[in-house]
């Protein structure tokens, strides 16, 4: 790899107005030591400024937001606390690129969104500080946690735990480009309980899609966290906003046509994503009024790949794709739905949740009646799950 540090213009003179524009001695000596920090072997790093000559250069290079106590911290450099991996992106999210990084003194790996603040305009990086603010009030097992922030004067690192990869990744990589119905219920599911924490605290995510629903492994049935919520807006349960927000493909009617919108958005993004993952296709055509296309459901539901996904599926998608806002299906609706509670559903989640030791998505006063309904129709019931406090009684009250 060659990186190119820069040149001087002025000699051996600083020049502030050249240093604000990225050119300058001052600007490469500063990208060189950047470059080298990073490039260092992860080892632990015993102090991170020396009360010496290095202190000042430091406290200008970067300061520290952790998130997780809301202190900043000066004197710390991202690059000695973490290494970041230029020749890995794992991705670009709505504010920059995503980069693998790896913590110097415990070698965990981790996500690192870096953003290059000269390049976007004030309000994409109020945007930023608003994905912050919300993930770190955040903490539930079906969102990404956010670890800690770092800024310097031309940019911000975002360090969040590091994950396999993306729904978009599963759909994408899977035969004929669809997932069966067995693991999207699985999925779906995951999704919409942490919906239901964030819709709790009036939180709409207003951008979600698969590839904002990150997996955090290759297993056949992986855990589920969603990401990104740079569009993320406060909305009361009868609040409505009227900002543009989103990606087109997933997007409600009401959006679309700039009227006001509140937190069912959420669910006809769910609705695009189960059609998505069962179909490998987009149920909407863009050159057409989503109205024309819903009354027109033969659109909607081609024979292939349709006849073969149960009617429960697109009963709950056609729920969920309501242009009426008042009609469209909430989180708690949607959990209930057919198509939902399925005991072969139920036992994959419950052995999800055995494995990890913590029940979050399942609730224990379910587990009668879906044994019940093992014995009536003589199916097998497993004895080995254990009994674990669910987080939603501790966190939300009844």
């Amino acid at each position: 790899m060659v990186y190119y540090v820069g040149e001087n213009h002025e000699g051996s003179c600083p020049n502030p107005a050249l240093a604000a524009s990225g050119v300058g001695l001052e600007v490469a000596q500063s990208w060189e030591k950047a470059i080298r920090q990073a490039l260092m072997p992860v080892t632990p790093q015993p102090s991170i400024c020396t009360p010496g000559g290095q202190g000042k250069d430091h406290k200008e290079l970067s300061i520290s937001i952790s998130v997780s106590n809301c202190q900043i911290q000066e004197n710390v450099d991202v690059s000695s606390v973490y290494q970041i991996f230029a020749d890995e992106v794992l991705g670009s999210g709505q504010f920059g690129i995503v980069l693998k990084g790896k913590h110097r003194k415990t070698g965990r790996d981790v996500a690192i969104k870096v953003i290059d603040k000269m390049r976007f305009p004030t309000k994409q990086e109020s945007q930023l500080r608003n994905e912050v603010a919300i993930l770190q009030n955040l903490h539930h097992p079906g969102i990404v946690n956010l670890e800690c922030m770092f800024e310097t004067p031309e940019r911000v690192f975002v360090v969040m735990e590091k994950l396999h990869g993306d729904m978009l990744e599963m759909i994408l990589s899977s035969e004929k480009s669809k997932l069966p119905e067995r693991i999207t219920k699985f999925l779906v599911t995951q999704i919409l309980v942490a919906l239901r924490h964030l819709h709790f605290k009036n939180i709409v995510h207003c951008d979600l899609k698969p590839e904002n629903v990150l997996l955090a492994s290759a297993e056949p049935f992986p855990q589920v966290k969603l990401c990104d919520f740079g569009f993320a807006r406060i909305i009361g349960e009868k609040s409505f906003r009227r900002s543009v927000v989103g990606t087109p493909a997933y997007l409600a009617p009401e959006v679309l046509r700039s009227k006001g919108y509140n937190r069912s958005l959420d669910m006809w993004s769910v609705g695009v994503i189960v059609y998505v993952s069962l179909s490998g296709t987009f149920p909407f055509n863009e050159d057409e009024d989503i109205n024309d296309q819903i009354q027109n459901a033969a659109f909607m539901y081609p024979p292939t790949p349709w006849k073969e996904i149960s009617t429960e599926a697109t009963d709950l998608i056609n729920n969920l794709l309501q242009v009426k806002m008042r009609k469209r299906y909430s989180v708690d609706k949607s959990l209930s739905h057919p198509w939902l509670q399925d005991y072969q559903t139920w036992l994959d989640l419950r052995e999800f949740e055995t494995r990890r030791g913590e029940r979050y998505i399942t609730h224990e006063s379910d587990d009668a009646r879906w044994e019940e309904h093992a014995k009536k129709h003589n199916l097998a019931y497993p004895k080995h799950f254990i009994m674990a406090p669910n987080l939603d009684d501790m966190d939300e009250g009844p």
